[in-house]
């Protein structure tokens, strides 16, 4: 690899400064409940943009020689949309993060790009030179700039824009993949061609956000897990999948801060986790955030005060998959929770959000 042009910082201290994330105390009332049911006001102006963020990612290829940034397709209004890759042996298993399929989903994006800047650290020496890792960290850059074409009066959100589950095109999504993939939105079709079809892809962690009143066991859930559940997912696949469930359940479960559930999703193949897993034999996984970055729904939006542990949750989840991975423990994954775990429900009616 040559060398690379330095790029100038982008200044990150109007976006809650990330950096001290992975170090920020977690109060004790954050476990599943939230900090609280209200959670302060919901806020788009303290999470990056679609601008803000391509800085923030050229910063990182500029500091980091193991990092590459690539650009995978374009939006349907025209953004790059793109992926940072860590490839240091093609024979190594290789996992994919994705987030923002949805674009009102963002503090998994906000996580992903603080790992992102964590795998430059020497905290991660050595972790790399055994497991490949690929991160999308924004599919949906129209929907998450609010820059569709269908109104978004009625969301809730202060701050210079809206945010939106939908594409540009009003399409969700995380209900394309099982189309040919020349009927799919250009978001999806980037997805399938240039990344599920190019690379050789062992594990993927689909990451979303659900509304803020799923529970177990009367206590608020801070995320909730899914395997695939297609009847056609190779029995192999889903052994996999479900040790991929098993390292993120026991990193935020002992936590203090963190509740997981497991997830009451559907089965058909247009959903990611399922229609991937069945289409390219990988072992995938579903990681419902609590609350949503923005939502024409009240129950469904997320306080700013809730984002220091949520952002978190994804670091950590990020983190202990990539080093189960590159150890081999996740071989040896124990999948037993799974009979378990209580399926969470809704102290009121929410729509399928994954």
């Amino acid at each position: 690899m040559g060398l690379k042009k330095k790029v100038l910082s982008v200044s990150l201290s109007s976006l809650m400064a990330l950096g001290a994330v992975t170090t920020v105390s977690i109060p004790a009332s954050a476990v599943g409940n939230g900090p609280s049911a209200g959670n302060g006001a919901i806020q788009t102006s303290i999470l990056h943009t679609y601008e803000s963020l391509v800085d923030y990612l050229k910063t990182q290829d500029a500091k980091q020689a193991a990092m590459e940034l690539e650009v995978i397709g374009q939006t349907v209004k025209g953004r790059d949309i793109y992926m940072a890759k860590y490839m240091s042996n093609p024979s190594n298993p290789t996992i994919l993060f994705l987030t923002q399929q949805h674009g009102n989903e963002q503090l998994t994006t906000e996580g992903a790009l603080e790992f992102i800047k964590h795998l430059g650290t020497g905290k991660m020496k050595g972790v790399l030179d055994n497991v490949n890792v690929l991160i999308i960290p924004m599919l949906n850059a129209d929907g998450a700039m609010g820059d569709v074409d269908f109104s978004l009066d009625d969301y809730l959100a202060d701050g210079d824009r809206h945010l939106t589950r939908y594409n540009a095109n009003y399409v969700d999504l995380n209900r394309e993949h099982d189309k040919p993939t020349s009927k799919m939105q250009p978001e999806a079709k980037a997805l399938h061609e240039n990344v599920l079809q190019k690379y050789d892809i062992d594990y993927l962690i689909d990451l979303h956000h659900q509304g803020t009143l799923s529970e177990t066991e009367g206590e608020l859930v801070s995320g909730s897990i899914l395997y695939p559940t297609s009847s056609n997912v190779k029995p192999e696949v889903l052994e996999g999948s479900k040790k991929l469930g098993s390292v993120v359940y026991n990193s935020i479960e002992p936590t203090g801060w963190g509740h997981l559930g497991k997830y009451d999703g559907g089965s058909g193949n247009n959903i990611g986790r399922n229609g991937i897993a069945v289409s390219y034999d990988i072992s995938t996984l579903l990681f419902e955030m609590r609350g949503m970055s923005d939502h024409y729904i009240k129950s469904y939006a997320i306080g700013q005060k809730s984002n220091g542990y949520l952002i978190k949750q994804t670091i950590t989840t990020l983190d202990a998959t990539v080093r189960a991975i590159s150890d081999g423990s996740i071989d040896t994954a124990d999948t037993s929770f799974w009979d378990t775990l209580p399926t969470q429900n809704n102290r009121q009616s929410e729509e399928s959000d994954e």
